[in-house]
Order: structure tokens, then C-alpha cells, then sequence
């Protein structure tokens, strides 16, 4: 099963419900599947899990997480039911990207549709420009996480724009909008970051924060040409040393290209995880000189 077949289902799954009032409650999703939830307190990094009894899953979420991480728990393991994908928990967190199964990933992706249809999500997105109040205000009307809204956003949107998801200094994921796909914009997963980026300075300096401000495009693109500027807001985690990047620019900087790039798969383009922050967005970015 692969990431298209996934969104596939998701959407038709979706269709099948009535939506109108999913970001106050899920239970359109759980009467879809006949299944219950119960709140227990688990162990530090276990956000739930689902048994099956006498033929009904019963899907069991950490009372101490945060509504948004248990919103996104209970989709996640919904997930695992409809598409019939084993669990591979295995005690190791949903942050901790470098460790997980891929089924994990799939679910993630599976998730997100759910708790941010496509339709509705779309209807959502303010006509101005990616910011951190966007994807705050769009964290909040779907009550998910900032990175989850913000990788959303950065798949649907219709300007340039990323959503990347940086784990001990290493990209993980990248949650690329249409036209950088179209661009073949590629930000290459497991590689380290780019000194020059945003993101490599606050992870450098080891400590919680947050920062804006223009890079060159090539930091972060793979074979990318020079010339032109975009912006990058960063947020540092130091407890769990992961770092996140929100990335965009005008279309207008989008280059030509004359010579096809290699072909690149999209295994690693979605990812989500549990962070939440805020910080102010600057204005319009301009062409490098």
C-alpha cells in the first residue's frame, strides 16, 4: 500500500460520513466502524491502541495527552482498522520518526485526512499568503497540531510552499504543495540540513525558540538554481531535538526549467507530528539581488 491508495481511501471513507460537526467530536468516524473509545492514563509516549472484543474494536487513548494529540490518536488507530494495517507501535513514540514502521506513517497520512477533509480543509485556507497565524487558525478550527495544520497546508495550498519536519538534524519528511511538485522541487529526505537554513541555526544553538527569515531557494532544494530568496520560519524543540520548517515564496520565483531532473519517488512527503508553538510572520519576500 503506498501513499496514493491511502489518500484514496481516506477521501472515500470521508464521503461516506456526515462531517458537519468532526472538528467538536469524531463520532461520525466511530459509528462508521462500530467502534468505542475509552480514556485511561497510559505510560509517557503511548498514546493508545486498539483491541478487538467480541468483534468490536475498542480503541483506548491517554487521558494525560493533549485533546489535539488524542483527536489525532483516535484517527491514527481508525486508520489501522479500515485499512487493515498491523500496529507497529513498538514503545517508540510518534516523534521519533527515525524508528517508525511505515505502516505508522501511512496511518498518520490516513489521520490527517480525517481530521482535516480535504473539502472542508480547503474551503478554510485564507486567500493570504502561509503564515504562522494561518496555520495556527487552521490548527484551531480542526483542534490538531501546528505541524499537522501546517503540513496540510503546505500539500494544498496553491502557492510554492513546504512543510519540512527535521529529526536530530536530519530531514524526515516534506509536505510539498502542487506547483513544487509540478517544479520538481525536491528536498531530499535523510539528509541533513543545510547550514544555511534557519533551521540548522536554532537547532545549533540548542535551546526552545523560534525564528524568520529569507534563505537562498537551493538551501533546501535539490539541484535548484540560484538567484532567488524564500522565506523560512523555524521552531526548535530541544527535549526531543526535533525542529520544523515552514517554507514559501512567490510563483513568480518558481525557475524554468530546461532540463528534466531525475525522477523522484514521494515516500517521504507527508509526515506530521506532535509540536505546538507560535510565532509572528514577517511580510512579503522579495527576488535576491
Amino acid at each position: 500500500m503506498d501513499e496514493s491508495e491511502v489518500q484514496q481511501k481516506a477521501r472515500q471513507f470521508v464521503a461516506r460520513v456526515d462531517t458537519s460537526n468532526i472538528q467538536k467530536d469524531l463520532f461520525a468516524y466511530l459509528n462508521e466502524i462500530n467502534a468505542k473509545v475509552r480514556y485511561e492514563e497510559l505510560a509517557d509516549g503511548e498514546s493508545g491502541y486498539t483491541l478487538e472484543i467480541k468483534g468490536q474494536p475498542r480503541i483506548t487513548i491517554n487521558l494525560l495527552e493533549k485533546e489535539e494529540r488524542q483527536r489525532f490518536t483516535i484517527c491514527h488507530e481508525i486508520a489501522h482498522i479500515v485499512l487493515g494495517l498491523p500496529s507497529h507501535h513498538d514503545d517508540v513514540p510518534s516523534w521519533a520518526y527515525a524508528k517508525r514502521d511505515f505502516n505508522e506513517t501511512l496511518c498518520d497520512m490516513f489521520a490527517a485526512e480525517l481530521l482535516m477533509p480535504y473539502a472542508t480543509f480547503m474551503a478554510k485556507i485564507p486567500s493570504e499568503e502561509p503564515s504562522a497565524e494561518v496555520v495556527e487558525y487552521l490548527a484551531s478550527e480542526f483542534k490538531t497540531s501546528f505541524p499537522a495544520a501546517g503540513s496540510r497546508l503546505a500539500a494544498l495550498t496553491d502557492i510554492p510552499c513546504a512543510f519540512v519536519t527535521i529529526d536530530r538534524g536530519i530531514i524526515r519528511y516534506a509536505s510539498r504543495s502542487t506547483s513544487l511538485r509540478k517544479a520538481q522541487a525536491w528536498i531530499a529526505p535523510k539528509s541533513a540540513v543545510a547550514d544555511g537554513s534557519v533551521a540548522f541555526r536554532l537547532r545549533s544553538e540548542g535551546v526552545n525558540q523560534t525564528a524568520t527569515r529569507e534563505v537562498s531557494q537551493d538551501i533546501w532544494f535539490v539541484d535548484w538554481q540560484k538567484g532567488s530568496d524564500l522565506w523560512e520560519m523555524s521552531r526548535h524543540y530541544a527535549s526531543f531535538d526535533q525542529t520544523i520548517s515552514l517554507l514559501w515564496f512567490d510563483e513568480a520565483d518558481l525557475p524554468d526549467i530546461d532540463v528534466p531532473r531525475f525522477q523522484r519517488g514521494s515516500s517521504e512527503d507527508e509526515g506530521l507530528s506532535e509540536l505546538t508553538g507560535e510565532l509572528p510572520w514577517p511580510g512579503r519576500k522579495h527576488r535576491r539581488p
